[in-house]
């Protein structure tokens, strides 16, 4: 791509920039926590429509995707889950297609007075904007957009068709992206902007979710030794699980993507209940966990360790011998992805087109990373032979309080974002 045709891009970017900002801020607002995503959906598909896309807003259906690879079993079916695609298709087909792909939903809050403002009320701060979902990752579906509307600014068409895909679930189960698969949308190559300091994103780790239950012997606390405290029996089979993490962060069993890495894969015990009153020995608990695994493991093999670990570490306790835990799976039933696998030309040529980019934006080489979480770039490589470039903006705090994004970064990311779709999938005058 010539300097002519650069520069008149990335100003094109800074043209909308204040656009973006505000439609960023609008989006932010609003509270997209699990089942709750309809009203930003709605906002979203509004946009496409608004931009001349052909929108596609449909509700998840369990029954459609539970047998396809990828799929994350849920609890219940999906009531408000709804996906919006928005289509622009090329009328001169000369370059490569593209999926521009980012997730609506976001995780919870917490205690609102950890904020120092409402996480819901979004607000700018010294070059940062700060709100639940601004980083992880409203303004990447921003960056998403208005690349595209930077382009429409400086009288520019891309040559290949893009869909621009804002999906629900990522942040527990990803099943918004795989439905995106069975509705039959692909293309050459798919771009993520998830918030991950403008590097690329080489090699992901998978996930996997899963509940312990546990059944006491109630009785009153006064004669608690006559009882099965289900609780305290949790404690050692938390103990046996974190030795299991242990064992597959050895050096023999790490991806070569994660040599490097003391500790990649990361065991959390998220949450945990039980018992019915301060007085009575708890009858039952149930302790929710969250594993990581790499890229290239089976996760039937990696269930069955993790049973067979707690049913030993149940063994060493007198009740548990004779009510064994039981393991529900829900959420994340993710494989590991690593995109430095991929060795096609079309994912060499993608990787080359957002060094490209990247380069011209920021003067720097392109840093590549493999990181301890998972996004929904594993759906596109893994499930649909489709190159997936994970790479957007700098935030804080992700999953965090005070969750903030830095705005400067949003606007290197948009043109980074424009530049790459010129060049991979081209584009003409008007």
């Amino acid at each position: 791509m010539d300097q002519q045709l650069t520069t008149r891009i990335m100003n094109a970017v800074d043209a909308v920039f204040d656009d973006e900002v505000a439609f960023l801020s609008e989006l932010t607002a609003h509270p997209s926590t699990r089942g709750n995503e309809q009203g930003a959906q709605d906002f979203m598909a509004d946009e496409l429509a608004r931009r001349g896309m052909a929108v596609d807003r449909w509700q998840i259906d369990v029954d459609d995707i539970r047998d396809m690879p990828g799929f994350s079993p849920v609890i219940g079916a999906y009531d408000d889950a709804v996906n919006v695609v928005g289509t622009q298709r090329a009328d001169m087909q000369k370059g490569r297609s593209l999926i521009l792909n980012g997730h609506i939903d976001v995780v919870p809050v917490g205690p609102l007075d950890m904020w120092d403002t409402a996480p819901f009320e979004p607000r700018i701060d010294d070059g940062w904007m700060y709100g639940r979902g601004a980083g992880d990752m409203k303004a990447g579906l921003a960056s998403n957009l208005f690349a595209l509307d930077a382009l429409a600014h400086a009288g520019l068409t891309p040559t290949a068709d893009i869909f621009f895909q804002s999906v629900v679930e990522e942040e527990c189960t990803g099943n918004g992206a795989l439905a995106c698969l069975q509705r039959g949308y692909r293309a050459d190559a798919a771009l993520i902007p998830e918030p991950f300091n403008e590097g690329l994103v080489t090699a992901q780790v998978g996930v996997l979710w899963f509940q312990v239950h546990l059944r006491g012997l109630p009785t009153h606390v006064a004669y608690a030794g006559s009882g099965a405290n289900a609780i305290d029996a949790a404690i050692p089979l938390i103990a046996a699980l974190h030795a299991l993490e242990d064992r597959w962060n050895a050096d023999d069993r790490k991806h070569p993507d994660y040599a490097h890495m003391h500790h990649p894969l990361n065991l959390n015990v998220g949450r945990i209940e039980g018992g019915d009153w301060a007085s009575s020995v708890p009858a039952w608990c149930v302790f929710d966990v969250r594993m990581g695994l790499y890229p290239g493991q089976d996760i039937q093999a990696l269930r069955d360790e993790i049973e067979a670990t707690l049913a030993e570490a149940a063994q060493q306790n007198a009740f548990l011998r004779n009510n064994s835990p039981e393991v529900v799976y829900h959420g994340f039933a993710a494989e590991g992805y690593a995109l430095s696998e991929d060795k096609s030309a079309t994912a060499t040529q993608a990787i080359g087109a957002l060094e490209g980019a990247h380069s011209h934006v920021t003067g720097t080489a392109l840093e590549k990373m493999a990181i301890t979480a998972t996004t929904d770039a594993r759906f596109f490589g893994l499930y649909a032979d489709t190159p997936a470039l994970v790479y957007g903006p700098r935030a804080e705090a992700i999953h965090g309080f005070n969750e903030r994004v830095d705005l400067e970064s949003v606007r290197r990311v948009t043109q980074t974002t424009a530049l790459f779709i010129a060049e991979w999938c081209g584009v003409t005058e008007g």
